[in-house]
């Protein structure tokens, strides 16, 4: 059975996709920012023991979690139930396998309505083919349980011809999955706001780029590149 869900309902967003390298912690970083910007109240948990984004990027909103444990995946689905917040998680690599088995343990996705929780998964996918076989695996697991986003990031690369020619995308959407796409942004701007560990909020009011060191054309490229990621966000149940 789908999920159902009522305006009291808490939202708890996982960032996953399971491959490394494909932009998990870009979404997490793009959702906080995005939750920021909107004024939506959220709390962050992050995953990464070692290069943990969140707790980077935004730390006055995030709290590390040991996602390997039950007790500590409990206590975030918890923490959405008795906040009535958006929760956002950001999922290290190598984290599905365990996640899943604890949504199944769990009965998460039986229980959620009961316990004032929508959860939504947000599959992260570059261009290659393990993406396109792990968004397989998922819906043959989940089916239309699972609230899903399919979050396509040209920034790891821009033709998804194999996932198209797979059908998975198709079969995705027909199960109510909905599709985010993030547009290519150049390199050496995303590399700039990295090496500063600035927020993308930094990133593009700084006056002169003094955070930075974007130039003017570089902080308008990077407004739009929001502009329109938002734009998206806005349709997406978030």
């Amino acid at each position: 059975m789908a999920f159902q869900e009522s305006m009291s309902t808490a939202r708890l967003h996982l960032i996953g996709g399971e491959k490394g390298g494909v932009g998990k912690s870009l979404v997490a970083r793009l959702l906080a920012q995005y939750f920021i910007d909107k004024g939506f109240p959220f709390r962050g948990f992050d995953t990464d023991k070692s290069h943990g984004a969140l707790l980077r990027f935004y730390a006055d909103y995030a709290s590390p979690v040991i996602v390997d444990r039950y007790e500590s995946l409990d206590k975030v689905a918890e923490a959405a139930a008795e906040s009535h917040e958006r929760v956002l998680v950001d999922l290290a690599a190598q984290t599905h396998s365990f996640l899943v088995q604890w949504i199944e343990d769990s009965g998460l996705l039986d229980c959620a309505g009961e316990i004032g929780v929508t959860l939504t998964y947000w599959h992260v996918m570059d261009a290659g083919r393990d993406s396109v076989d792990l968004l397989r695996k998922l819906l043959d697991q989940f089916g239309n349980r699972l609230k899903l986003v399919l979050v396509l990031n040209e920034v790891r690369g821009d033709q998804f011809e194999i996932l198209n020619a797979s059908g998975e995308r198709a079969r995705a959407e027909a199960l109510g999955a909905s599709v985010l796409t993030i547009r290519k942004l150049q390199d050496t701007t995303l590399q700039k706001i990295d090496q500063a560990s600035a927020s993308f909020w930094s990133a593009t009011h700084a006056a002169d780029g003094t955070v930075t060191g974007l130039g003017l054309l570089e902080r308008q490229r990077v407004k739009l590149w929001l502009h329109r990621i938002y734009q998206q966000l806005d349709a997406l149940p978030v």
